[in-house]
């Protein structure tokens, strides 16, 4: 029903920055929240960071001071800046989206495919 289409994935030096993005596209629904997950290999998926459609954020402490999450709700879509990023960062980061339909109030989600970060030098 809604799909997400991640981007901003990629290779990056210890210390360097990634901007990670997230829109979501389908008919007639309204974001509650959407947020960030990532699952390094050989591990289970973990919470990165959320935002609600108004604007509150939560991270996870291994993220925080480094990684901002925010989000436009014009385009339904959600960023993920990542500053001084560390080798443990590298993880597949997946999209994940809190919705419902606008005749709806049944709580809905929807994940993304994943986009591969790497931090390597």
């Amino acid at each position: 029903q809604v799909q997400l289409v991640e981007s901003g994935g990629g290779l990056v030096q210890p210390g360097g920055s990634l901007r990670l993005s997230c829109a979501a596209s389908g008919r007639m629904f309204r974001v509650n929240a959407m947020g960030w997950y990532r699952q390094a290999l050989g591990k289970e998926r973990e919470l990165v960071a959320t935002i609600t459609s108004g604007g509150t954020a939560d991270y996870a402490d291994s993220v925080k001071g480094r990684f901002t999450i925010s989000n436009d709700n014009d385009k339904n879509t959600v960023y993920l800046q990542m500053n001084s990023l560390k080798p443990e960062d590298t993880a597949v980061y997946y999209c994940h989206t809190d919705f419902r339909a606008t005749w709806s109030s049944y709580r809905r989600e929807s994940w993304g495919q994943g986009t591969q970060v790497t931090v390597s030098s």
